[in-house]
């Protein structure tokens, strides 16, 4: 199908992906970089925890909160620049591409849950298999903003994005959203859908749950609208006002509807959706100025070896923590922290830092070796 896009005179992007003639969008491997470090840090602490790197239980946000969020309006970023390299048009090899990374990455994060029960003695206990988690949210992502892009005038995205919004809104407040415990429409709709052992049980509401996807896409069709405005400016410093400009504006909106819409990861309220993506942004521009602009690179490494590998680093730390935790590896790395720091709150720090370290020192190489594994 010809997407027909608006006629606009853009400078030309760097572009995502490796191979000859390739040149990366380094502020983005960066801030991509930062953004899976975060993920990988808050999600192995041992013990006590600080609370910044913990979720907020309910309404509120922590800087944890941020990490997953910042991934998926990085995403919609990269969406566009994957895509205009075909000119945002539909094909039979287009359509394979964006089904089959669909497919792979939902179906890593299944065998991710898979791989817990498993390593805990239960491999064909498939009556207990978590349907939903964060890869199986990101696959969806992925698709659902691909396939806007392609079939659909980019002119609408943001009104798409506001009727996701919206939308999403009314139900929660005519759902009983905010209420933490199972009379939430969100928990209602899983488990109607999907029974309770297939969903999450640390809170009433799975926090990778089938309606909350609906926000979580207007989320990454932010980023992609993010990354069509950079599209269009004349140069690198338009580039990064765009980026202020738009953060600062969705920060502010976010701000203002919290009086009536709480900030909320759990259910990935609209608000949530605002502040996360508007934090994003502004934190894209900062990068761009620094970066880009000022030539600043010198301290970028350890984000970037992050950055070019991000879901093969994270899929590896999920499936290397469920091992530590099952064989009793995290129990003795912490144990020997502990002996030396006595803090059990800085033990903790410093366990989930010498995890995310392990992880550093297995991307290294890749990226050395300019090593690019797409999932």
């Amino acid at each position: 199908m010809n997407n027909q896009q608006d006629k606009k005179v853009s400078t030309p992007l760097p572009r995502e992906g490796q191979g000859r003639g390739s040149t990366r969008l380094i502020s983005l491997d960066v801030l991509r970089g930062i953004t899976v470090a975060g993920m990988i840090l808050v999600n192995d602490g041992y013990g006590d925890t600080y609370a910044p790197l913990q979720h907020a239980k309910w309404n509120g946000m922590t800087p944890c909160d941020l990490v997953f969020p910042f991934f998926l309006f990085i995403m919609g970023i990269s969406t566009y620049l994957s895509l205009r390299k075909f000119n945002f048009q539909w094909s039979p090899r287009v359509g394979k591409k964006i089904l089959k990374r669909t497919l792979v990455i939902f179906l890593i994060g299944l065998f991710i849950n898979w791989f817990d029960l498993a390593c805990d003695g239960r491999p064909l206990d498939f009556e207990h298999l978590r349907i939903w988690a964060v890869m199986q949210r990101i696959a969806l992502c992925y698709c659902a903003a691909s396939l806007f892009a392609l079939f659909v005038n980019h002119r609408y995205t943001l009104p798409t994005v506001a009727v996701l919004l919206v939308g999403y809104a009314v139900v929660l407040l005519c759902g009983n959203g905010y209420a933490y415990d199972q009379t939430n429409i969100l928990a209602r709709v899983d488990l109607s859908l999907f029974g309770y052992d297939h969903l999450y049980h640390k809170s009433p509401v799975d926090p990778e749950g089938l309606l909350g996807t609906i926000p979580a896409i207007a989320h990454t069709l932010l980023g992609f609208y993010a990354c069509k405005l950079m599209a269009e400016s004349r140069d690198t410093h338009e580039k990064v006002l765009r980026f202020l400009l738009m953060g600062a504006v969705m920060v502010f909106a976010a701000y203002l509807f919290t009086y009536l819409l709480p900030l909320n990861k759990r259910i990935w309220s609209p608000t949530y959706v605002l502040m996360t993506c508007g934090l994003c942004s502004l934190l894209q521009g900062i990068l761009m100025y620094v970066i880009d602009i000022q030539g600043r690179k010198g301290w970028t490494m350890p984000f970037l070896v992050f950055g070019v590998n991000p879901l093969f680093l994270y899929v590896f730390s999920e499936l290397l923590a469920i091992i530590f935790g099952h064989t009793g590896i995290s129990d003795l790395i912490y144990t020997g922290i502990h002996v030396v720091v006595a803090n059990t709150y800085n033990a903790s720090l410093a366990y989930a830092l010498t995890f995310t370290l392990i992880c550093f020192l297995v991307g290294y190489p890749l990226y050395k070796r300019k090593i690019y594994i797409k999932i």
